[in-house]
């Protein structure tokens, strides 16, 4: 069982209001009496994901005593877009941040985590749906990098790129398809860098708010890395921009 499941009412409900991080809350289906709509309660005061799931998925996360509910806690705490800023503030630097969208491997987010925190990343911004979280898997692969880079999770990735952007941020998207090599670019100034899902790419809706796409050239016969790969060649060219050799 993971190690990040919690399951029973008053623990959920205990959770919830330690002020923890948590990634997701399973309730079972039909489930509507007084301690979970209290749960309810609190969970949509913290902002967290709750799902409807079949009785019988529940008892495969937790050997049938979760009682109706079932929360994943988050590995580490997140943090918020504003925590993000100020941190570049405080430290005298042009925010630089990294957007996942529907990034689904825990591998992938791990790594990328690694190396963001390696290249002075200010935060990480992450949907909080249909996007892996802050999980077991995710911390144990970043090495103990998700205990340093900030992450927050948002609700709706365009809104909070247009946010961004009207706060001066550039958006940088990468992209297979783009024209621009990324060695082109200007990748000076205020940042937001955008990385899509594994197979996807990033959405329609995502593209639209990007001020410059760019892509990574390559003459192999694989024709794309795969997302922390990618993550890590453009992160490194930021970090270059910004702290050129002495």
């Amino acid at each position: 069982m993971d190690d990040n499941i919690i399951f029973g009412r008053n623990a959920v409900a205990e959770l919830l209001k330690s002020g923890h991080s948590v990634n997701k809350i399973f309730i079972a289906d039909g489930t509507r009496d007084g301690s979970i709509q209290k749960i309810f309660a609190l969970a949509k005061n913290a902002g967290v994901v709750v799902e409807f799931a079949k009785r019988d998925k529940l008892d495969r996360l937790c050997d049938g005593r979760h009682q109706g509910v079932v929360a994943f806690a988050a590995a580490a705490n997140y943090s918020t877009v504003e925590e993000i800023l100020s941190l570049a503030e405080s430290r005298n630097e042009q925010p630089f941040i990294i957007l996942l969208d529907e990034l689904e491997d825990p591998q992938n987010f791990g790594a990328l985590l690694r190396t963001a925190e390696a290249v002075g990343v200010h935060g990480v911004i992450i949907p909080k749906r249909r996007n892996v979280q802050l999980n077991a898997t995710v911390f144990k692969t970043s090495a103990g990098a998700a205990q340093y880079v900030k992450v927050a999770q948002i609700t709706n990735v365009a809104q909070t790129l247009k946010h961004l952007r009207g706060l001066g941020l550039t958006v940088v998207g990468s992209d297979i398809s783009a024209e621009l090599d990324f060695r082109r670019a200007d990748l000076s100034g205020a940042l937001v860098l955008v990385i899509g899902s594994e197979g996807r790419g990033m959405r329609r809706l995502t593209r639209e708010n990007c001020d410059v796409l760019i892509k990574i050239p390559m003459v192999g016969k694989i024709n794309s890395l795969n997302a922390s790969a990618a993550g890590a060649v453009l992160m490194y060219e930021i970090f270059s921009r910004r702290r050129p050799a002495q």
